[in-house]
């Protein structure tokens, strides 16, 4: 009987088809180990690159299943760093991203999809400006593995570009868009 009842667990064991979870991880920005950055025409002379230094979020991953995959991300737009305070002023008022007025931008995907170069494209809603508009995220995994503190990570980088007139945000001279360059390390949960 116990080898009966052994045989049938062993047999629907191989039947019954196993599922990969989506691991679930917040991205690391107390340990720094994710930026937000951004790269503008100055005139159409030269590019000013800064970041947000305050932001969160959190992300699932199944590399088994990419379709299963998810990100939503929060920014702190009043944290925009050129590292020139007069023109953060200025880029943070209401000439730019009227961030005492807008102090969150967010994103939150809707659909992972592998692209035929290994690459990934996440799409989903960016709320900037208070206007929501969808965008799609161009991203390569990295890779992913234990760290020297007991955890385990995994991490991604992407870029996009956003036209500022889609989020009603004033266009000076060329710089008619802006290009987000995002590096994404999170720990697992």
């Amino acid at each position: 009987m116990k080898k009966l009842l052994s045989t049938a667990l062993l047999s629907a064991a191989i039947l019954v088809p196993t599922f990969a979870n989506a691991a679930d991880y917040n991205i690391d920005t107390k340990g720094a180990h994710a930026s937000i950055n951004f790269k503008v025409s100055h005139l159409g002379y030269s590019f000013i690159q800064g970041r947000f230094n305050n932001f969160n979020g959190k992300f699932s991953f199944d590399p088994k299943n990419i379709e299963a995959s998810s990100v939503t991300v929060n920014v702190d737009t009043t944290s925009l760093d050129s590292n020139h305070a007069e023109r953060d002023k200025h880029i943070k008022s209401s000439d730019f991203i009227n961030a005492s007025k807008f102090s969150t931008a967010q994103f939150s995907s809707t659909k992972v999809t592998k692209k035929e170069n290994g690459g990934l494209a996440i799409t989903g809603n960016l709320t900037l400006h208070g206007v929501t508009k969808i965008i799609t995220i161009d991203a390569n995994f990295i890779g992913e593995g234990k760290d020297p503190w007991g955890g385990y990570r995994a991490g991604f980088e992407g870029t996009t570009r956003l036209q500022l007139e889609d989020f009603a945000i004033t266009v000076m001279g060329p710089a008619s868009y802006v290009d987000m360059q995002l590096n994404v390390e999170g720990v697992r949960l």
